[in-house]
C-alpha cells in the first residue's frame, strides 16, 4: 500500500512539474516590478459533481433458454431439426436407439404379468383353505401360512411395478421433444453419433424476451435494487434503450469479486447475441477541483496559492485524481469560489501582496 501511495504520488508530481513549467512561459515576467506587488492570474476553487455514468459491457441472450440432452446412453438415430428452425412446445427434437431399452420394459413387464397370475392363484388358495378351516378340516396355521405368501407376492407385484415404471421412464428419455416454443441456437450431435448421459445434444433458446448479464463491483450494489430502471446502449450502434434488474447476485465464485446483476430488456428494443453497455451512476460525490497549474510541490508537500485580502498564502493541499487541466481535492483546507494562483507562482512566496490581472 505504501509503495502504491509513492508510485502515485511521483506520477502526480510530474504532471504538476511539467505543466509548471509551461505555464512560467507567459509574458508575466514583463510586467513585474519588484517594488510593487507580484502579478498573478487566479481561478475559482471549483465545486464537481462526480457522479459520472459508469457502463459495464455484456451480451443480449434469451430470457428462455435450455440446453438439452438424453439421460440414458445410445446412438442418436434422428435429429429432424436445423439451426434457427423455429420449434413448437413438445415438438420432436431427437430419438436415441440404445438396444438394452426395449427388452428391459418387455422383461419387467413380463415379470409383472407372472407375479399377478400367482397372486391370483394364490388368493383362489386361501378361499379353499379358508372353507376347510371352517369346517374344522384345517390347523389355522396352514391358513395364515397362505396369508402370509399373499402378503409377499403383493409385495413382489409393487416392486415389479416399479421397475416396470423405471423401464418405462427409461425409454421415453430416448427421445427429447421441446419444453418451450422457440428457435435452435445450435445442434450439438448429428445423427449415428455416441450420446453419453447427459450430453449436450440440442440449445433452444425462447423468442421475444431477452436480458443481459453485467458484473459489478460489491460496493456498487447498495445503489442497485430489484425493478430499477437502467439505460442501456448498443455497443456498435449507440442505439439507446432501457432495461429492468430482475436479479441481483448475493456472492461471487471462484476468483472472480465482481457480482453478477441481470437486467431484462424491453421487448423488440434488441436481438440476441448484441454487445450491449449497461449505465449505472456512480454514488453521487461532490468535490472541489483547481487548475492542475496551480498546483506545486514543496518540502511540505503539494500545495497552491490561496489569495486573500491581496496575500498569497500556501495552503497544503491532497490530490485525489487528474482529469485533464483539472486536479481533484481529496482534501485540504480551500472551499469552493476562493481563489488560487495559476499563473505567477514562481515569484511567489508566503504573504506576499499579489497584483491579480485580469
Amino acid at each position: 500500500m505504501q509503495f502504491n501511495a509513492i508510485v502515485r504520488t511521483s506520477a502526480l508530481s510530474c504532471a504538476l512539474l511539467t505543466l509548471l513549467a509551461c505555464s512560467e512561459s507567459s509574458s508575466l515576467d514583463e510586467q513585474v516590478d519588484p517594488a510593487n506587488a507580484v502579478p498573478v492570474r487566479v481561478a475559482e476553487v471549483s465545486l464537481n459533481d462526480d457522479s459520472a455514468l459508469l457502463y459495464f459491457a455484456g451480451v443480449a441472450r434469451s430470457r428462455q433458454r435450455a440446453t438439452l440432452s438424453f439421460q440414458v446412453g445410445g446412438v442418436v438415430s434422428n435429429r429432424p431439426v436445423q439451426i434457427g428452425q423455429p420449434l413448437a412446445a413438445d415438438q420432436l427434437v431427437a430419438t436415441l436407439y440404445n438396444p438394452q431399452l426395449a427388452p428391459a420394459a418387455a422383461a419387467a413387464q413380463a415379470r409383472l404379468v407372472q407375479l399377478q397370475s400367482d397372486l391370483q392363484q394364490s388368493q383362489r388358495e386361501l378361499v379353499r383353505l379358508e372353507q376347510l378351516h371352517q369346517r374344522g378340516l384345517l390347523a389355522i396355521q396352514s391358513l395364515e401360512q397362505q396369508q402370509a405368501i399373499i402378503e409377499s407376492q403383493n409385495a413382489a407385484i409393487d416392486n415389479a411395478v416399479a421397475t416396470l415404471q423405471g423401464s418405462e421412464d427409461l425409454s421415453s428419455e430416448s427421445i427429447l421433444r421441446a419444453p418451450f416454443s422457440g428457435v435452435v441456437e445450435s445442434v450439438l450431435l448429428e445423427p449415428g453419433e455416441f450420446a453419453q448421459p447427459g450430453q449436450p445434444v440440442v440449445r433452444i433458446v425462447g423468442i421475444g424476451s431477452y436480458e443481459v448479464e453485467i458484473r459489478v463491483p460489491p460496493h456498487m450494489l447498495a445503489s442497485l435494487a430489484i425493478g430499477d430502471t437502467l439505460a442501456v446502449r448498443n455497443s456498435l450502434s449507440g442505439q439507446e434503450s432501457s432495461g429492468t434488474i430482475s436479479e441481483i447476485s448475493t456472492g461471487s465464485s471462484g476468483n472472480d469479486p465482481l457480482l453478477a446483476v441481470l437486467v431484462s430488456l424491453a421487448d423488440g428494443a434488441v436481438q440476441s447475441g448484441e454487445a450491449l453497455e449497461v449505465a449505472i451512476a456512480r454514488e453521487r460525490r461532490e468535490q472541489l477541483s483547481v487548475p492542475l497549474s496551480s498546483v506545486m510541490r514543496s518540502a511540505a508537500g503539494l500545495s497552491v496559492f490561496k489569495v486573500q485580502d491581496g496575500r498569497a498564502h500556501r495552503t497544503l493541499v491532497e490530490v485525489d485524481k487528474i482529469t485533464g487541466e483539472r486536479a481533484y481535492i481529496l482534501s485540504g483546507s480551500l472551499h469552493a469560489g476562493e481563489q488560487v494562483v495559476y499563473a505567477g507562482i514562481s515569484r511567489l512566496a508566503e504573504g506576499d501582496e499579489v497584483e491579480v490581472l485580469q
